[in-house]
């Protein structure tokens, strides 16, 4: 006898909450009927899928060599359940997303607003990580789709290009409006101290690689992992920053911030869309991909992706039309 869908539903669950109790709970079922479950699926495949340690369940090795084909099997059938209950001209169904931290903070919360106020019938879920957190949940199938600022080379996943970006430096509104701060990239980096982005932020990682030597022993005051903390610390005068200009355009707007010239680099980048290589596009992430690349292609969605703030207008624009 095979293993289940039953079965596999189970397994992930008891994976996903590390023990039987609680995964019976989520599911709505008893304790022993979970129990039974794992115990024929495991006679089934061999041998133990967990190492038991009191109510606790750890994956051993052929465990964790199951889990991710497990995943792409109950994946597949989700995606097989969509592509048959699609009807013509209707949307209705829910997309897993994950975004790294500047898309999915400042980008798409007005994309998502603006597509549902067409098909009202969607329903998002949206995991904000950096780009490797990103990367690894499209790899492990956990997420349909993916927007991130920083680099993806796994062979398992498809990069598309979406949109391009800017760093920008940060800091303190000076009082003196004549003496202006200006940053030579050879000459000038090390006189700052920085605020900087964790290590595995698409954000560090394209400051690094752009600016390449040149940032070696850089007097690094604090490494914070959310945008938001950042602009606040330069706004304390703890040092500079280099963030996305996505992020800082309103605090630059309202005198809150201050933008520094950076001198002798390009500092653009290019936002990206990720999805598995194996992941069957159903006709709601064709609907929603197209939403995301007639913006990023026509010249006022381009300007306005370019500035939330002006999203935010355009998004309410369009949605009181509705």
């Amino acid at each position: 006898m095979s293993a289940t869908i039953r079965q596999l539903e189970i397994f992930n669950a008891v994976v996903e909450s590390g023990q039987v109790t609680k995964a019976a709970k989520n599911l709505f079922l008893t304790q022993s009927a979970v129990s039974l479950a794992l115990s024929e699926m495991e006679n089934q495949l061999g041998g133990p899928l967990f190492d038991r340690s009191g109510r606790c369940l750890e994956l051993n090795d052929r465990g964790r060599y199951f889990l991710p084909l497990s995943r792409e099997i109950l994946d597949k059938l989700e995606d097989l359940n969509s592509l048959m209950n699609e009807k013509d001209g209707q949307f209705a169904g829910s997309l897993n997303l994950v975004a790294s931290s500047t898309i999915g903070n400042y980008v798409l919360p007005y994309l998502i607003t603006a597509f549902r106020s067409m098909h009202p019938d969607v329903h998002f879920n949206m995991l904000v990580y950096n780009t490797k957190t990103a990367e690894k949940l499209i790899v492990d199938r956990a997420v349909d789709l993916g927007f991130v600022e920083g680099e993806v080379n796994n062979e398992q996943v498809v990069v598309k290009n979406w949109f391009q970006d800017e760093l920008v430096l940060i800091s303190r509104p000076q009082n003196d409006t004549n003496s202006a701060i200006l940053c030579d990239v050879k000459t000038d980096l090390k006189k700052f101290k920085w605020v900087m982005r964790e290590s595995g932020s698409g954000t560090a990682q394209i400051f690094k690689s752009k600016l390449g030597k040149h940032v070696t022993d850089l007097n690094v005051v604090m490494e914070l992992g959310h945008t938001e903390a950042i602009k606040k610390a330069v706004e304390a005068g703890a040092g500079i920053g280099c963030l996305s200009k996505l992020t800082v355009c309103r605090a630059i707007n309202r005198g809150w911030l201050q933008q520094i010239p950076l001198l002798g680099v390009d500092t653009k980048r290019q936002l990206s869309v990720i999805i598995h290589k194996n992941k069957a596009k159903t006709r709601l992430i064709h609907e929603f991909l197209d939403f995301c690349f007639l913006l990023s292609e026509c010249s006022e969605g381009r300007s306005c992706l370019s500035s939330p703030e002006d999203f935010q207008h355009l998004v309410l624009e369009f949605t009181s039309k509705e």
